[in-house]
């Protein structure tokens, strides 16, 4: 069968390409066959600037051109080349040298790829392209969906709503401040998340630059190295390395884009219960359906698929972070293969953040009902007056409000006011008493 976006296995390349389009150049085969060849340029110019050999402005213009306009067609060349080679890196190597060749620089050709294994090639590119992506990508859409959650917030900042913990009536809060938590929970993470570098693994075979030291012993091969990392690509060497890097910080980022995810999950869960309680209807689209059987159904589905989304992600990202920074002695092929499904998580997170998006711009506020809501818990004025009585001493007040209110069917603004009348109290505290309602007391 022709490959299609019908015919894809994963959903991310089909149902869903559309909105995944933008991390391909990243996540994608070819995304990583072009960074592998940045990253080999990038360290022939290096040397070439080490004074190891020469080359002019123009030659390395050249040589970067060939990064910048990296094409599908070169790509397949070096897949054809890996058809043989069976190693994917080797394959670069020498689709680079077959280029130095056919650019006049065959005299130079053994200097791509000096010194080095395959893994100080992935281990560069990918930090390269994870990192591109984070800061291109995934915090731009996060910050944004931040925004959209905050300027809601201001929105309905004095909306009155009944709060509710273990699923019961519980003092009145605001539907503004209620989004805020979110926000801060997000804020709190983004700067955590700040705090966690970018790093890559560049050392030779084992990471002690045997070779490079046999060849060049009274070469700074580590102070050259750092260099490279930290001037040409934008990474922390990691110092003490085997084969491959030991991916603790790309681990700390999976854990730290988890918790992201799971307060999404938390929002997703919240508004979902939100609309079935009806404090939100949703805009509809002229032509679309909520139900195969029921007619009249509005279903909260960009809540339920973003959660979805978010949960597959999440599940992916606990394995590669429990997974990659194990490694048999000083290298097995474990990482290799887990490192392909980097894009994986990325794309399902990205999914969720337009999903969420979708249906947070979709809400429309039922205010009646929360304020329906509101007037029918009279309920949950009991600890503002039982403080206040506490305040004035009055001799057990919770368990007068105990008496009556816990556990009854309904209590009514009567009820509170004719309790209020039968207290021994001044008629100041009285008519303080009185002016407290479910709508108003919502605290700061």
């Amino acid at each position: 069968m022709q490959f299609s976006s019908l015919s894809a296995i994963s959903p991310i390349d089909g149902r869903y390409q559309q909105q995944t389009n933008n991390l391909i150049p990243y996540f994608s085969e070819y995304g990583l066959i072009k960074y592998r060849v940045m990253v080999e340029v990038e360290y022939f110019i290096f040397l070439s600037e080490q004074k190891f050999f020469k080359l002019d402005a123009k030659t390395k213009k050249l040589l970067r051109d060939v990064v910048e306009n990296f094409s599908i067609d070169d790509a397949k060349r070096i897949k054809e080349t890996e058809k043989i080679t069976n190693h994917d890196v080797k394959a670069v190597e020498y689709f680079l040298k077959d280029l130095c060749t056919q650019i006049g620089l065959e005299h130079l050709k053994e200097w791509i790829h000096f010194g080095l294994t395959s893994q100080d090639i992935n281990n560069t590119a990918i930090p390269m392209l994870w990192k591109e992506v984070i800061e291109t990508i995934y915090l731009p859409a996060l910050l944004n969906l931040q925004s959209l959650i905050f300027q809601l917030s201001e929105e309905w900042e004095a909306v009155p709503m009944l709060a509710r913990t273990h699923g019961q009536p519980a003092s009145p809060t605001r539907l503004g401040k209620e989004l805020m938590v979110f926000v801060e929970r997000i804020e709190n993470q983004v700067q955590l998340f700040s705090y966690i570098p970018f790093t890559g693994k560049f050392g030779g075979a084992t990471g002690n630059f045997n070779a490079h030291i046999a060849a060049f012993p009274k070469k700074d091969w580590k102070k050259m190295a750092d260099k490279f990392l930290s001037e040409k690509l934008g990474l922390e060497r990691q110092q003490f390395t085997t084969q491959i890097e030991h991916y603790d910080t790309l681990a700390a980022h999976f854990d730290a884009i988890k918790r992201i995810n799971t307060i999404f999950i938390d929002l997703c869960r919240d508004i979902w219960t939100y609309i079935s309680m009806d404090y939100f209807k949703q805009r509809t689209r002229k032509g679309e359906v909520g139900s195969s059987a029921m007619p009249h159904k509005v279903n909260p589905i960009d809540f339920e698929n973003a959660e979805g989304n978010l949960g597959i992600a999440n599940a992916i990202l606990e394995h590669l972070a429990g997974k990659l920074p194990v490694s048999r002695l000083q290298r097995d092929l474990t990482d290799s293969t887990v490192l392909r499904n980097l894009g994986v998580p990325m794309a399902h997170t990205y999914i969720a953040f337009q999903s969420i998006s979708k249906g947070l711009n979709k809400l429309i506020l039922n205010q009646p009902k929360l304020a329906e809501d509101l007037n029918n818990n009279w309920a949950v004025v009991a600890e503002a007056i039982q403080t206040i009585l506490r305040r004035e001493c009055y001799p057990q007040p919770y368990e007068a409000l105990k008496a009556l209110t816990r556990g009854k069917n309904k209590i009514t603004k009567a009820d509170i006011h004719q309790f209020i009348n039968s207290l021994k109290i001044s008629a100041a505290v009285k008519k303080e008493l009185k002016t407290i309602t479910p709508s108003n007391y919502i605290g700061i």
